[in-house]
Parts: structure tokens; C-alpha cells; sequence
């Protein structure tokens, strides 16, 4: 079932879970998730950064975001649990309007870089736009350090709960990312992580509209040791660990974005492949070994944020 994204989220929103949101660059991920879900008997949330929309398009967005939405929805036609297509980090307002062309369930404006007024600005025009479509719309308040993808911030500025509340009011935006603490990509801290509870707490009170986490990966140890054991280079890599996740949820997280972990654990099976079958040549057999390992990471993060058994 092709659904939108606003549907999975409040049914989450009100029955205290999360629903991982795993982005894609091809169609081995896909595949990889897509099985973990059915097997987990779970609600689904795809995603797709920009720099993934340019690249399934080579080059034209449109076609690239066209893709994405043929291969979600050939597959979520054929399945009996709900599956939504989100943009990610929509920075421009061409990716935006091709993925709701397309078809997209949902789209992030992200104006968070910018003055709060500015971003109310743009979030709220996008909201007028995709609600039109029946296309339902994330955006962020505060900002999280670190890159992934296009995205790029040097330190992290965190959600004011008074101004989100104004923030969800005036746009009418059906999901909001506040920035509690996390950061993008495989490097989020260099001490313990610290994220701020409370601030979280207080959004949800004054918001009451499902919340997101990004920057969520927790970057599991035995994916990044299997990795540097055949030749990767991740010294440093840490995340988010699972039991302050789990906290997140209690106070209200329900879309928990997963990128790195899935990366490290294809990139683990992988070289491991490669490393121990040096004669193979077959694409589907070495990238099968990392579709595997993705889908273990998948499997997992359905379980404990709760949406297992949840479809």
C-alpha cells in the first residue's frame, strides 16, 4: 500500500512508537529494506536525499525522482503494508516541486540554515503547494553540525520549544524535525552523546504533531569493526546509542532518519566479499552481501523503536 507519510507518522504519534525513515541510492537498498519490513510486519518510510534524486536521474531530477516513485510504488502496490516515499533535506525549491510531481508521499523543506521568519516564510509556501497535491511536509527548526549529502552545518544550533509551537501554527506543517543535540553523518560526537531531553519534552507538549530525530544513526560497533577489518578507514565513527533512541521516543520522536548505518553495514559486507572472493565478478553476488547486512540493520532498528508488528 502506497500511503502518505502523514498517515504512518500520527498513527505512531499516537501510540507511542517510532517509525525508522531509510534513505536509498539505489535499488539494493531498497530491496534490502523493503524485505526487513515485510519480515518485521512493519510500516515503511523511504527517503531520498537530493544528491540521490540527481544521481537515479543522471543528472535530470525529474526523471530522478520519477524513478524513485515507480519503484516504490511497484512494489508497495504489491504488498500489504504501507509504504511512503519521502523527500529528504529538500534545500531547493526544483527538487521539492519534482518530487511532488512525481509523486512523492511526503517533502522536508528545509529552511533551518536560515533566520526563523525567513524559514516560517518558505515552509509556509511549500505547505500551500504540497497540501494541493495531497503531498504531506516536514520541515526543521535549529540546526544539526556535521554533512551528509548536500547537507553541511558547522555546529549545531538547537530548537527554541516557544517558536516551534508558533512555527507549527503558522505553517500548518505536518511534521517537524527539532534539533535536540545530533548531528549528520558517521562522526556525530567526540565525547558521550548529550542530547537534550527536556528540550525535546517541551516541543512535543506545545506542537502535538509527530516529531522527527535526524542525524539518528547509532553507528553499531560490529558493522564499523567488520568494515575496518577489511581495509575501511572509520576511526572515530560514533552514534547515537540505542537506549537514549528509545528515550527519544518515550518523549514524542516518531520518524527516526537512518542513513550511515545502513552505509557502514553494506560497506562492511561488501569488502568482506570482495576481501574473501577474489575471483568474483558477479555484481549480484557481492552486492547481495551487502544488501544482507543492510537488511540486518533494518530488522533491528524496526524492533526496538517499536514498529515491528505495527502494519
Amino acid at each position: 500500500m502506497y500511503v502518505n507519510t502523514k498517515d504512518i507518522l500520527e498513527k505512531a504519534s499516537k501510540e507511542y512508537y517510532a517509525v525508522p525513515a531509510f534513505n536509498i541510492n539505489n535499488m539494493e537498498f531498497f530491496h534490502a529494506i523493503l524485505e526487513g519490513a515485510l519480515e518485521k510486519r512493519a510500516p515503511l518510510i523511504i527517503e531520498t536525499s537530493e544528491g540521490a534524486i540527481k544521481y537515479a536521474g543522471n543528472g535530470d531530477i525529474f526523471k530522478g525522482a520519477r524513478y524513485f516513485v515507480e519503484l516504490v510504488r511497484l512494489f508497495a502496490d504489491s504488498v500489504d503494508i504501507p509504504i511512503a516515499l519521502h523527500l529528504d533535506h529538500g534545500k531547493h525549491f526544483e527538487y521539492i516541486i519534482a518530487a511532488i510531481k512525481a509523486g512523492y508521499s511526503s517533502v522536508m523543506i528545509d529552511a533551518s540554515e536560515k533566520p526563523f521568519e525567513e524559514n516560517l516564510k518558505e515552509t509556509k509556501e511549500i505547505v500551500k503547494i504540497a497540501h494541493a497535491a495531497g503531498v504531506s511536509v516536514e520541515a526543521e527548526l535549529g540546526q544539526l553540525a556535521g554533512v551528509e549529502d548536500n547537507v553541511v552545518a558547522a555546529e549545531s544550533v538547537l530548537v527554541d520549544p516557544e517558536q516551534a509551537k508558533i512555527f507549527v501554527e503558522e505553517t500548518g506543517v505536518d511534521f517537524l524535525a527539532p534539533a535536540i543535540g545530533t548531528s549528520h553523518g558517521a562522526f556525530k560526537f567526540k565525547g558521550e552523546a548529550k542530547l537534550d531531553f527536556e528540550r525535546l519534552k517541551k516541543v512535543k507538549e506545545l506542537t502535538k504533531i509527530p516529531l522527527v530525530l535526524h542525524g539518528a544513526s547509532s553507528v553499531l560497533p560490529e558493522y564499523v569493526k567488520m568494515a575496518e577489518e577489511y581495509g575501511a578507514d572509520l576511526g572515530g565513527a560514533k552514534g547515537v546509542p540505542e537506549d537514549q533512541l528509545k528515550k527519544c521516543v518515550e518523549l514524542g520522536i516518531n520518524k527516526v532518519n537512518t542513513d550511515t548505518d545502513l552505509r557502514i553495514a553494506f560497506i562492511a559486507g561488501l569488502r568482506k566479499f570482495l576481501k574473501e572472493n577474489p575471483k568474483e565478478f558477479d555484481p549480484r553476488h557481492y552486492l547481495g552481501a551487502g544488501k544482507k547486512l543492510v537488511k540486518e540493520v533494518v530488522m533491528n532498528r524496526l524492533e526496538f523503536l517499536g514498529a515491528a508488528g505495527k502494519a
